[in-house]
């Protein structure tokens, strides 16, 4: 099912979810999901992630995602490479060529590494790839000795900048932004801080307020039942618990430069897909109407320059 039809199936609707029936909007809208990732073990080649022990080694494709119970139906996603394999950027571009509910794929390169350049242009040749993924120990690395040649490339192709890590990541890529104030950067999971019911952390908070001061970096409210769901503590499902946390990065990032994110199937050990949606979507409801649009879609196609694929 094309997105197009899928969006004209809810409107008016009603839509089956975890929670029980929901009425469908009134006004269908696009939700992209930009945190997934998809893998098949049985490729001859196997899989470098997830290891076979995990309860995530299975084969993930589109429409497992697609049968996911819903809050809101997600109309399109941009899947993250997760392997360190080169030719797994291929798969992934192969994959989407076959399923047009995939509007982006984020790779995973190595800037600094022997043969980028003509590894970008490779991939970054197809409409699909709208750049990849880095540890923020890497940016600290490239930063460091000022080796920043391989980014001004990214730049060039007009391709964008995943990067991950822990909760010092906020004011790492603040500095890389400083460095290339034209780079499209995007802040995966909203720098992995511990959310507890405590206050967030201090140098989490200074350092998401540096990054929303650069107009260039996104931020990707996702995994966040995750990273309360630490240990053996159960990932609670109320939106207030998770309220502190969001207020920072909404607050520091605006409606304009927040992406609605789940990190499936790694988020599924935390809580279902359903409710882990319901969390973020009455959040951005209460921002308004704009905020929503805004959260679900439009800011990533600023961030990515995803591409609608539906005709």
């Amino acid at each position: 099912m094309r997105r197009r039809e899928f969006l004209g199936s809810v409107a008016g609707g009603v839509l089956v979810t975890g929670l029980g029936l929901k009425a469908a909007p009134e006004e269908a809208i696009e939700i992209i999901d930009c945190h997934t990732h998809f893998y098949d073990p049985t490729r001859s080649e196997g899989v470098p992630w997830p290891p076979k022990e995990s309860s995530l080694y299975r084969t993930v494709l589109p429409e497992h995602l697609r049968a996911q119970k819903q809050y809101r139906p997600v109309t399109g996603t941009v899947v993250v490479e997760a392997s360190h394999r080169l030719e797994d950027n291929a798969w992934l571009l192969d994959l989407a060529k076959r399923d047009p509910f995939i509007v982006g794929v984020v790779g995973n390169l190595k800037p600094g590494g022997e043969g980028f350049a003509a590894h970008l242009k490779r991939f970054g040749s197809n409409p699909v790839y709208r750049g990849f993924r880095v540890s923020a120990e890497l940016v600290k690395d490239l930063l460091k000795r000022k080796e920043l040649t391989d980014l001004k490339r990214v730049i060039d192709a007009d391709l964008s900048l995943d990067v991950n890590g822990g909760p010092e990541t906020p004011g790492v890529i603040a500095a890389l932004a400083g460095e290339l104030p034209e780079l499209r950067i995007v802040l995966n999971h909203i720098g992995n801080v511990h959310i507890t019911g405590e206050r967030p952390p201090v140098e989490w908070v200074e350092g998401i307020k540096s990054a929303g001061r650069a107009r260039n970096i996104y931020c990707k409210i996702s995994a966040l039942m995750e990273s309360a769901a630490r240990g053996e503590v159960q990932a609670p499902a109320d939106l207030d618990f998770y309220r502190p946390y969001i207020d920072v990065v909404w607050n520091a990032f605006g409606d304009e430069r927040v992406i609605y994110g789940s990190d499936w199937p790694v988020s599924e050990r935390a809580g279902d897909y359903a409710e882990q949606q319901r969390i973020v979507m009455e959040y951005a409801s209460e921002r308004g109407e704009g905020a929503v649009r805004g959260f679900c879609a439009e800011n990533a196609l600023r961030a990515y320059k995803w591409i609608r694929r539906d005709s």
